[in-house]
């Protein structure tokens, strides 16, 4: 994934994180992936979904920016490489393009969607699901008013794009793709564990200004004001408030 001020620790992100490849499962069946097939996972993370496409029969490249997660899919046997997506260097070698939770750190949205073309063979698919518009809105909104507290603009360093579903048609549309699927799809999620598991997981971006020693409380002041909205009173639990955007489509053969 094309990151800016954020790495990924394998252990970590199966800490903190492991439900966004356990919540594939609607994408992969999108996807309908068949024995034989040549697919490329672009932003595959450590792995957890690819190795799934591999069991399946199928002959899978995973591509990701970060190391230490591609060297943790390795780990896993598959064919992991470390590759920006939005510099994608395949011509025409995939039947399918899969992507599951990592579009949205990529950027810009356009040179991925151009290097997904090019990889995919006339007939192929590009099938993926990833952060839409209003994802984590709240939990954005909290970072970006404790930033202004301190002085800082929080919007400058937000890593997110979470495009509408009208946006991403027309830039799907823009490279040649024929949309044959996409919603927005609103799915409250429950953490593993309370909500700093995920900020010091995915909000490091919103953080780098920060000293240290100062981001655990600038951790504990965005926890509180998340606790009214995404925390159950009753039983502790925590939410974090995806939505996401779910799409499949097709580069024809003429």
């Amino acid at each position: 994934m094309t990151t800016t001020n954020q790495s990924w620790d394998p252990d970590a992100y199966a800490r903190n994180a492991r439900f966004v490849s356990d919540l594939g499962a609607p994408v992969v069946e999108l996807l309908a992936p068949q024995a034989g097939e040549r697919i490329l996972d672009l932003g595959c993370g450590d792995g957890a979904l690819t190795v799934k496409l591999a069991a399946m029969g199928c002959e899978v490249v995973g591509v990701d920016a970060s190391a230490p997660q591609v060297e943790a899919a390795r780990r896993l046997g598959l064919d992991a490489r470390v590759a920006d997506g939005a510099r994608l260097a395949f011509d025409a070698e995939f039947d399918a393009v899969f992507s599951n939770a990592a579009i949205p750190w990529m950027k810009p949205p356009d040179d991925v969607i151009a290097g997904v073309w090019r990889a995919l063979r006339p007939g192929g698919r590009f099938v993926a699901e990833f952060g839409g518009y209003g994802c984590v809105d709240r939990i954005k909104r909290a970072l970006i008013d404790a930033l202004r507290r301190r002085g800082i603009d929080g919007d400058a360093l937000n890593p997110w794009y979470f495009p509408t579903v009208e946006d991403y048609s027309a830039r799907l549309a823009g490279h040649g793709f024929a949309v044959s699927y996409i919603a927005l799809i609103p799915r409250p999620t429950p953490l593993p564990t309370e909500i700093n598991g995920w900020l010091d997981t995915f909000a490091q971006s919103f953080m780098a200004p920060l000293a240290n020693s100062a981001r655990a409380d600038f951790i504990d002041e965005v926890r509180e004001a998340l606790r009214p909205e995404l925390c159950d009173a009753n039983g502790g639990k925590w939410f974090a408030d995806y939505v996401r955007l779910r799409f499949a489509a097709d580069k024809p053969r003429d």
